[in-house]
């Protein structure tokens, strides 16, 4: 799954924000944390769209019910990884709820290629969100380590530390990092 999206901030700037795990980016599509843009999935429509950006064939058509699906676990995805960033255990609810979607069908695999194509050709919305729902079991359990919130003062934003030395500061080095190194110059520079 293609990971990363666009930010935008009330004062109409845009800023690329890569959580580094594309449950993460699913969680960020509601608000969670800082993030101005707020709610992305108003209509089921909208949840097709952002789905069909980062899975290959996926269905032309979201539901009702499938909105629905995915708030939740969206909002279980965001309090799982706000109580982890912050050193605690997620609750209970909210683990069981990941835990419900990643024991849905998943996306299977397939090679191209071929003349034929066992199954279904186009991915259903449920099948999306289980795909999802094992990426945060997989991070919230082998990689929850790796867990961070920003470092800036005035930012709380969640993200995955890819770095190979696990030392990744800021969501992103074009907003966070650079507002931080300019704040530190300007210290050094006025005394």
């Amino acid at each position: 799954m293609k990971t990363g999206q666009w930010f935008g901030s009330g004062a109409s700037t845009r800023w690329w924000f890569d959580t580094g795990a594309g449950c993460l980016d699913f969680a960020y599509t509601g608000g969670m944390g800082d993030d101005p843009d707020g709610e992305l999935f108003a209509t089921p429509d909208d949840l097709r769209a952002w789905l069909a950006a980062r899975f290959d064939r996926v269905d032309a058509s979201a539901s009702d019910r499938d909105l629905v699906d995915a708030r939740s676990l969206r909002a279980a995805i965001a309090a799982v990884a706000r109580t982890l960033s912050s050193g605690l255990l997620p609750a209970a609810d909210d683990v069981d709820t990941i835990n419900l979607f990643a024991a849905t069908p998943d996306i299977p695999p397939s090679l191209s290629g071929g003349a034929r194509r066992a199954g279904r050709s186009s991915v259903r919305v449920g099948q999306t969100l289980s795909e999802i729902a094992r990426d945060a079991v997989r991070l919230f359990g082998e990689d929850a380590g790796r867990l961070r919130t920003c470092a800036a003062d005035d930012c709380g934003l969640v993200f995955y530390d890819e770095s190979r030395s696990n030392n990744r500061r800021w969501c992103s080095m074009q907003r966070c990092g650079n507002r931080s190194k300019v704040r530190a110059h300007r210290a050094r520079t006025s005394g």
